[in-house]
């Protein structure tokens, strides 16, 4: 990847009703799925793993991965640059709490998102393939 591309894993995270878990990250205004950059050394899962135990203080249910692609979006926060997301469908343990960086969660349809600001990765690739019910996930 070059300069200009940030790295990142993200979660696609479905409720029983279908919903989809979005987070909006400290002094930004768009809504994206958890997840974030790998630290050194880290592969997919143990950043994925790291990341939603720090921002929304539950656990991600090894079992439950589902890798569904790799996908490339405008950066919703960084001016200038892009994101390449590998994002997985997965299942978390725990009541969901946001903190560290994460100021509101939300569970919306992914077939009819409210008037919100969605990052450009969630509004382009997450949603659309949310609704094709490729992701069987939920929340135990």
């Amino acid at each position: 990847m070059d300069s200009g591309t940030i790295e990142i894993v993200a979660a696609l995270i479905c409720d029983q009703a279908g919903r989809v878990l979005l987070v909006r990250k400290r002094g930004t205004a768009a809504f994206m799925q958890p997840g974030g950059k790998r630290d050194p050394g880290e592969d997919d899962i143990a950043a994925l793993s790291r990341e939603i135990a720090e921002e929304l203080g539950c656990d991600l249910i090894p079992a439950s991965i589902e890798p569904l692609g790799e996908f490339d979006a405008i950066a919703a926060n960084e001016p200038g640059f892009r994101v390449h997301a590998s994002l997985y469908g997965i299942d978390v343990t725990g009541d969901i709490r946001p903190s560290q960086e994460i100021d509101e969660a939300i569970w919306i349809d992914p077939a009819a998102p409210p008037d919100i600001l969605l990052a450009p990765l969630t509004r382009e690739h997450v949603l659309p393939l949310a609704c094709l019910g490729r992701v069987a996930g939920n929340v135990r």
